[in-house]
């Protein structure tokens, strides 16, 4: 599906088009919009306005005059999602002045009518949304179509999104944005000095890559992205237990929502220097998979003793960080599906975010609100770090004692990032566990809105 099919042209209100009002549960009786045959009909079917329920309301000639949503306490800005499932085919636009964020409900609206239709044809066709002429239509397709970009990636299983699809990926999100991209591939991988990422990598019959890709103009602030992609995640030789390894297709959930929010970044023109450099590899077990116990020298120049293959995410992103850190960025972000210990902490739906920057930290969490966009800073607590210690390397990828596991996960990050001052590591799910108006169970996009906004914020537009 595309987002074409459900998002009507800017200010097409034809004839056909027909009304969603939107109501609080505890406003129904006195909504001024509805007349008396409207409620007349809600009153005998039994509508109690509840969160994401639809009444449809009929015309005097068995046609439909339009729907009512309830908004339930209207604590759910996006539980205008219910309408792409619930509404019959045709155009509808949002009526009345009881919606509280208008542009919210129309995200939601975009939000909720994904399918995720690769493998299993869709039945029917899908109501469209025409947006309100008061909303910036350009930043709303394009923020429905970055997170339907992030969700399409993280659904494709493994068989289907490898290393190399994920490089197909780039170069399409690429091409249709005029950035340029390179790979470095395989055994390049050593002669370019890229050790750790080759050696996760090695044991796949897909080779293990460095796609580094690039945008903007040359003097703009340099805002460098790095997405985990681990195609598939078996644990490597410290094998994952049968139902550990059965969602790790959205082991590369951070390169889908590195590719997801580069995508907004372009679309939106922000006043930047992008560059996006995605370590893509598969973790899997062959005769040279890599060990517990080896040693390997990263691009750092630290050696890292591996204590457990399953923590292989940080160590492909310990050579792409020192990549992107050896061009001092303005900015350097990183996003991976890296510690089960964050969804342990603050669950599936608030990813935790670590920086060395206050101020854009701040910013964040202004704009995690404002986006309603889940986010939790944590700290980068420094005693935690003297649990990666190892007596025969630099340092070990684990700590011994289980203990604050995303937290040494980003302090590990950090022994490899040395020379950009401004760094936010996201330790994201990737995943909706639980079907909600905006979302069904599967992929999903998580703090990039909030990250474009707060980006907007602190470079402006081109």
């Amino acid at each position: 599906m595309k987002l074409e099919e459900v998002l009507a042209p800017a200010d097409r209100r034809s004839a056909d088009a027909r009304p969603v009002w939107l109501v609080q549960a505890d406003g129904l009786e006195k909504h001024g919009a509805l007349d008396d045959t409207a409620r007349q009909w809600i009153d005998r079917n039994g509508f109690m306005a509840g969160a994401g329920e639809v009444l449809l309301l009929p015309e005097g000639d068995g046609g439909l005059a339009g729907a009512v949503l309830g908004l339930g306490d209207g604590g759910d800005p996006f539980v205008a999602g219910a309408l792409a499932r619930k509404l019959p085919e045709g155009d509808w636009y949002f009526e009345g002045d009881a919606i509280t964020d208008l542009r919210l409900a129309s995200l939601g609206f975009l939000l909720g009518a994904y399918r995720f239709g690769r493998y299993r044809k869709q039945a029917g066709k899908q109501p469209r949304l025409i947006l309100d002429a008061s909303l910036d239509h350009d930043e709303i397709a394009a923020f429905a179509r970055a997170s339907w970009l992030a969700r399409d990636l993280v659904n494709t299983p493994a068989n289907d999104l490898g290393p190399d699809e994920i490089e197909a990926a780039a170069r399409d999100v690429a091409r249709d944005r005029e950035m340029t991209v390179e790979v470095i591939k395989g055994a390049d991988l050593l002669e370019q000095n890229f050790p750790l990422i080759h050696a996760v990598g090695r044991a796949s019959v897909s080779a293990p890559r460095l796609i580094d890709m690039r945008w903007g103009k040359p003097d703009a602030p340099r805002l460098t992205l790095v997405g985990k992609g681990v195609a598939f995640d078996t644990g490597g030789l410290d094998i994952k237990p049968a139902s550990g390894m059965r969602n790790m297709k959205k082991d590369m959930g951070g390169a889908a929502n590195v590719l997801a929010l580069a995508s907004l970044i372009v679309d939106l023109k922000l006043d930047v220097r992008l560059r996006v450099l995605i370590p893509a590899v598969e973790n899997a077990i062959a005769g040279d998979a890599f060990r517990p116990g080896d040693i390997f020298p990263s691009r750092k120049g630290l050696t890292v003793e591996i204590g457990n293959t399953d923590a292989e995410g940080r160590l492909i992103l310990a050579d792409a960080l020192t990549c992107a850190d050896e061009e001092k960025p303005d900015m350097l972000i990183d996003m991976a599906t890296l510690t089960g210990a964050a969804r342990v902490a603050l669950g599936p739906d608030v990813p935790p975010f670590y920086s060395t920057d206050d101020a854009f930290a701040d910013a964040l969490a202004s704009a995690s609100q404002q986006e309603h966009d889940p986010l939790w800073r944590m700290p980068l607590w420094a005693p935690y770090a003297k649990g990666l210690n190892s007596s025969v390397a630099d340092l070990c990828n684990v700590t011994t004692d289980g203990m604050a596991g995303s937290v040494t996960a980003a302090l590990f990050l950090q022994r490899f990032v040395t020379e950009t001052g401004s760094w936010a590591h996201f330790d994201i799910f990737a995943w909706s566990l639980s079907a909600k108006p905006h979302a069904q169970v599967g992929g999903e996009a998580q703090g990039i809105r909030a990250m474009l906004v707060a980006l907007k914020h602190r470079y402006g537009t081109a």
